[in-house]
């Protein structure tokens, strides 16, 4: 009984290995538009094959049914929600959000006791693919992407959204918002990516670009809660009836997660002149003390 049972795990380990290798190839076919963005080594012929799947365990794209969306590398999975609200539909790469209160959550601290991400409370990039189908209606800012932090208030750490006006916005870890002077194309693909370094450091990127300024939106506190999800598409909150209905309509795909900080090379966004004034009446709120960030003390190697 023994044997077989070992027997069974070694077939599922050789599966599990086969999937790796098979997503790892999918993943270098990214290759081109993410070195475009990412500064990676090229002292080996196959750079960018070696570096690109290099700290790479979590990849969403074409795989999702019903309410989950698949990690491919057999990890986490993420829970789509909001299809009452909203609509969600697969697409060839990722998923689409139509609709208030259409989104994905992808666990870290809510994973429960055996957090297969912990690690993102401390090193980690979030890279994903974005087009936005329409302008949205009304006054507000519609969120994209971003990272929460566990407790009662589940305070949002950092969060890149968009607007009626066709501009990207950054929340930043500091209570401050940075609009950008460039704006948004609908039915155009931008590549976003959310980096938290050292446990201490967060920066938001469009394109390549850093949109925090000439610095990384640093974390003022590190005895926080971690990490509670990271939220893709939408933060739950879009349900608000201050969003038109029709208002929200976007693509995400070609998810990736690192557990460890990449480097960009498009330099410094440009930003407008004020971007530290209040929020608008429906646009993201940040909840409870801005101040608190995740651990900054690594975990024991």
């Amino acid at each position: 009984m023994a044997s077989v049972r070992l027997t069974e795990q070694l077939k599922r380990v050789k599966e599990v290995l086969t999937t790796w290798k098979e997503v790892d190839g999918r993943v270098s076919n990214l290759c081109p538009r993410l070195s475009a963005a990412v500064s990676i080594s090229t002292g080996t012929a196959n750079a960018c094959t070696d570096k690109i799947t290099d700290g790479l365990v979590g990849f969403l794209s074409n795989t999702s049914s019903d309410n989950k969306w698949k990690d491919e590398y057999l990890g986490v999975n993420a829970t789509v929600k909001g299809a009452t609200e909203g609509k969600v539909t697969a697409t060839e790469n990722g998923v689409k959000f139509t609709g208030r209160g259409a989104w994905a959550e992808w666990p870290v601290g809510r994973q429960g006791e055996n957090q297969l991400y912990h690690f993102a409370n401390y090193n980690f990039t979030l890279v994903a693919t974005v087009s936005i189908h329409k302008v949205p209606k009304g006054n507000t800012r519609i969120p994209l992407m971003g990272v929460r932090l566990e407790g009662n208030g589940e305070t949002k750490l950092l969060e890149l959204s968009y607007d009626s006006g066709r501009k990207w916005w950054v929340l930043c870890s500091d209570g401050t918002n940075k609009e950008l002077k460039g704006t948004w194309d609908p039915q155009t693909q931008y590549q976003v990516a959310i980096v938290l370094q050292n446990g201490t450091q967060v920066s938001v990127y469009v394109d390549g670009k850093r949109v925090c300024g000439n610095g990384p939106c640093k974390l003022e506190n590190t005895d926080s809660a971690g990490i509670s999800h990271f939220f893709i598409g939408g933060d739950g909150g879009s349900a608000d009836k201050k969003v038109s209905e029709d208002g929200v309509s976007v693509s995400v795909e070609n998810v990736l997660l690192y557990n460890r900080p990449l480097t960009f090379s498009g330099g410094n966004a440009d930003l407008e002149e004020d971007t530290v004034s209040p929020l608008e009446a429906g646009s993201p709120s940040v909840e409870g003390d801005q101040q608190k960030g995740p651990p900054g003390t690594k975990p024991s190697q």
